[in-house]
This record gives structure tokens, C-alpha cells and sequence, in this order.
């Protein structure tokens, strides 16, 4: 069922065919319903309209030859009955007429002596309600009706009667049944036909609705195709143009806007890697001159004490400016390292709790920042390349310090038998969902014209990330506006092995205990 709900969902040929396949099947099942009823209708209408002529002049002619008997004697009462009743069983057909005459018990002193029916015909096969019709009636009365036999079997007919009288002045109901076994072999082989009829219809209307809608789809099944490819990298990729008319044009034009794509494509990648290749060039030479800068602002910042406190003031911030221009070029070469796929673990065991407290030290060496630690005890031991990972702890508690607002960073850090996980939450303004969209982006900040009291390149995330995909592990955030940030930082304890729990979720649990307040409140 889910396979032809999926083909359903995917394949216009297939929606559009069954669709006016369905449509079509109630049109003409509509259409043929009435035309059946007219066709049947009017069959029996010239059937009943010839066989109340027939019964009119049969009943007609009888009631005169009983008349008759009154003043003939060469005609005999009881043959002329015997003569109304003799409707010979030899050689018949179904569509043998059959009478049957009956004594009108509404009369006072009605005798039955002349009673009687042809070929086994019930005396009781007209309903009583007809009989009272016919007793009002001064003209012939008509009924369809399944006429029963004294052998068990009925026999749909139409039945005409009216009233006769005998000599002497006795009062009987005559009918004359005329059977439609004709009328319903007709009717049942009309309806077969429009039956095979409908249903060749229906089969020929989706068959050229298949071919006309293949001849439609098929170009766009290709086109669809041809778009996957191009957009799974394939950029040489071109639809055939089989035509000149609108599906040629088509075609024509998307061949057009995919050469379009290839060439812009091209010049995009060639930007990148000139900037790529711009950035680690520009990185690696400004490396020399910045380390000859750097030794000479150290020699000035090592006599500063035998300098003016201007000088010695501007030899402070010399030191501070290049060490981070230094930061700076770091961090671009290890960005140019990741683009061009250069970068490499260098593997060994670590106490990942003691990478932790050293960076701790290091933040707090450098500025007033309350730093709290949950740790399991004892060491928290993993393989990991250690200069990354500090790496990245060092990058989240700068930026969690950066955002506290000197409101404090809790660190936490929990592990499993297979996974390690180091959580660093502050409580400062946090960011919001757009924000959280490119919070890992390059050189983006969520505020740039906020004053930085570390300064900052917009790259530590960044890297930070791809440090972290690197182990194979995953690096995630959660935030609030006024409610401070989280980021969790998972890795596998072990190369290669896959994580499969995250020991510490990425929403703090104070903010579950927030939350869970507002949901009993709810449920109640």
C-alpha cells in the first residue's frame, strides 16, 4: 500500500490517467445508466401498449360469444368456456399467452362453476388488491407480475383483466398473461452490450489518455531527472531536443539555464579557491614579518619600565594587538587547512577533565569570569587530539565569558562507557532562532557593534565545529533572548566508533525544571 501511495505521489502519468480514468467511469456509467432505463422503459411500454390491444380485443370477442349463448342454441355455454380456456400447451413457447378466469366473490350467489385457468396456471396468481382494481375499473387494467404455477415456477408477464359476464347475469374476472421472457432476454442483452460497451470505453479512454500524458510526462520525468543530476554535481548534464514545439522550447531553455549554472558555478568555484588559496598565502607570509614584529614589541614591552608611562602604556597595547593579530592569522590557516581538506588528527589518549581546569585557569587568569565545574571523579579519559579539543573548550568558555555579562559560566562534564560530553552554559542575552541559523557560520557575530572585551574574529564557532566533526563527534547549541546559551560538545571516547547517546542534553536542566511547572499546569 505505502509502494502505490509512494507511485501515486511521484508519477503524474499515473495521477492523471487513473483520474480520468475514474472521472470517465462515472460519466459514462451516468450516461448509460439513463440510457439503460429509457431503452428497457420502452421496451415494456410497447410490450404492455400491443398486449392491452390484444387482451382488449380478446376479452371483447369473448364477452360477445357469451353473449351469444342467450339466444343461440347452436351454441352451448359451456364449450364456449371450454373454447376460452383451451389455449393448447402443444408446441408453445415461453411467450405463450395464458388466461384465467375466476368468479367475482363480491357478488351475491357468485358460483365458481366456471372457473378455470390454462397450462397450470394458479387460480390464486392474482393478487387481491388487482382484482379490486379491476372491480372498479370499467376499462382494462394492467400489472407486471411474477405469475406463479401449480409446478412451482413463476413467470414474469403482464397481466390484463377486466370483468365478463356469463349467462346467467354472472359476474367473473377475466386476465389474459402475457409473459416478457422475450422482452428480458432483449433487456439483459442490451445491458450486457452497454456493459462491454462502457467498459471498452473506459479501457480505450485511458489508453489514449496514458499515450497523450506519457507524450507529456515523459519530457518532464527526463527534465526531473536531468535537474537531480545537475543538482547532485553532474553539471555537463543537457536534456535531448526532440521537437519544435513547446516541450522543445523547453528544453532549449533548460539547457540554457544549466549551461548558465555550470559557467556561474565554475566562477564561483574558481573565486573560492583563488580566496582559499589568497588566505593561506596571505596567512603563511605575514607569519615572518609578524614574528619579527612580535619579537620586537616584546624587546619594548620588556623595557618598559624604562620608558614614559605613555610609552609604556603603548608598548602594553603593541604586545596585546599583535598577539591577537597573531590569534587571527592562526585561525585563518587552520580555516584554509579545513577547506583544503589538510586537516589530520594526531591521536592520544587525554584526561579531557584536565584540558577543562587548564582552560578554566587560563580564563580566569585573564579577566574577573566566575567559572563553576561539574565533573565526574577521577580522570574523564578519551582519545582525542588534544590541541584541538582544547581548542575548541577554549573557544566556547571565551565565548560564553564574552556573553555573561558577569552573571557566571557553569561547566559541566558527564561521560559514558563509549562517550564523552563537556557542556559550558552561560546566562547572559543569549540569541534567537534566526540567530541560531548561522551561529556557526564564518566571521559572523550575532551583535558586531557590541564591544568585546576579548576582541574577536567570528571564526572560533566555526572551527570549533569542524574540530568536532573531525573526531566524529557533534557540537550543538541551545539559546534564549535574556535567558543566557548552552553548547555541548560530544565526543566518541574512541576513533571511528559512532555516537550513539549524548550524555548531557543540549537544553540545560534548569530550564527543563522551568518548563515542567508550565506542563503539569497544562495537563491539569
Amino acid at each position: 500500500m505505502s509502494y502505490l501511495a509512494a507511485r501515486w505521489r511521484r508519477s503524474i502519468l499515473l495521477r492523471t490517467t487513473l483520474t480520468v480514468l475514474l472521472l470517465s467511469g462515472l460519466v459514462i456509467t451516468s450516461v448509460g445508466t439513463a440510457l439503460f432505463i429509457q431503452i428497457s422503459h420502452g421496451i415494456y411500454r410497447d410490450k404492455l401498449s400491443g398486449s392491452i390491444s390484444e387482451a382488449q380485443s380478446l376479452i371483447d370477442y369473448d364477452q360477445s360469444r357469451l353473449d351469444a349463448t342467450r339466444y343461440r342454441t347452436d351454441i352451448k355455454l359451456n364449450d364456449v368456456i371450454r373454447e376460452i380456456l383451451s389455449i393448447s400447451a402443444v408446441g408453445r413457447t415461453p411467450e405463450s399467452k395464458e388466461v384465467l378466469l375466476v368468479a367475482t366473490a363480491s357478488v351475491p350467489g357468485y358460483v365458481r362453476i366456471y372457473q378455470g385457468a390454462s397450462n397450470q396456471v394458479k387460480l390464486s396468481a392474482i393478487p387481491s388488491s388487482f382484482r379490486k382494481q379491476v372491480l372498479r375499473a370499467n376499462g382494462v387494467q394492467s400489472l407486471r407480475l411474477a405469475v406463479p404455477f401449480t409446478t412451482g415456477h413463476t413467470r414474469d408477464a403482464i397481466v390484463i383483466g377486466k370483468t365478463i359476464v356469463i349467462p346467467s347475469d354472472h359476474l367473473y374476472e377475466i386476465y389474459y398473461i402475457f409473459p416478457l421472457h422475450e422482452q428480458n432476454q432483449l433487456v439483459e442483452f442490451i445491458k450486457n452490450l452497454m456493459l462491454l460497451t462502457a467498459l471498452g470505453l473506459i479501457l480505450l479512454i485511458g489508453l489514449i489518455t496514458g499515450i497523450v500524458v506519457r507524450r507529456i510526462a515523459m519530457p518532464l520525468r527526463e527534465a526531473a531527472e536531468i535537474a537531480e543530476r545537475l543538482a547532485s554535481g553532474e553539471l555537463d548534464r543537457r536534456l535531448a531536443i526532440r521537437s519544435d514545439d513547446e516541450m522543445g522550447r523547453l528544453a532549449i531553455a533548460f539547457n540554457e539555464m544549466a549551461l548558465a549554472m555550470q559557467q556561474q558555478i565554475s566562477r564561483l568555484e574558481n573565486l573560492s579557491r583563488l580566496q582559499q588559496r589568497f588566505v593561506s598565502d596571505v596567512s603563511h607570509e605575514l607569519r615572518t614579518p609578524l614574528t619579527t614584529m612580535k619579537m620586537a614589541s616584546r624587546v619594548i614591552y620588556d623595557a618598559k619600565e624604562q620608558l614614559d608611562p605613555a610609552a609604556a602604556r603603548s608598548s602594553e597595547l603593541l604586545l596585546s594587538q599583535i598577539e591577537r593579530f597573531e590569534s587571527l592569522l592562526t585561525d585563518l590557516l587552520e580555516v584554509s587547512r579545513f577547506d583544503a581538506r589538510a586537516a589530520i588528527l594526531e591521536v592520544r589518549e587525554v584526561d579531557l577533565k584536565s584540558l577543562v581546569l587548564r582552560s578554566i585557569d587560563e580564563l580566569k587568569s585573564s579577566g574577573d569570569v566566575q567559572v563553576t565545574l561539574s565533573a565526574p571523579v577521577g580522570s574523564v579519559l578519551a582519545q582525542v587530539d588534544d590541541r584541538r579539543i582544547e581548542r575548541v573548550i577554549r573557544n566556547l568558555l571565551t565565548n560564553a565569558a564574552d556573553h555573561a555579562d558577569h552573571r557566571g559560566v557553569a561547566v559541566t562534564m558527564a561521560q559514558t562507557d563509549r562517550e564523552v560530553a563537556i557542556g559550558v552554559r552561560d546566562y547572559g542575552n543569549g540569541f534567537n532562532d534566526r540567530e541560531a541559523e548561522r551561529l556557526f557560520d564564518r566571521f559572523w557575530r550575532a551583535d558586531p557593534s557590541r564591544a568585546r572585551t576579548r576582541g574577536g574574529t567570528g571564526l572560533g564557532l566555526s572551527i570549533a565545529l569542524e574540530d568536532a566533526t573531525l573526531h566524529q563527534g557533534t557540537l550543538k547549541a541551545w539559546g534564549a533572548p535574556k535567558r543566557g546559551a548552552h553548547f555541548v560538545l560530544t565526543l566518541p571516547k574512541s576513533p571511528g566508533i559512532p555516537i550513539q547517546v549524548e550524555p548531557i542534553d543540549t537544553l540545560p536542566k534548569d530550564e527543563i525544571a522551568s518548563i515542567l511547572p508550565q506542563l503539569d499546569l497544562n495537563e491539569d
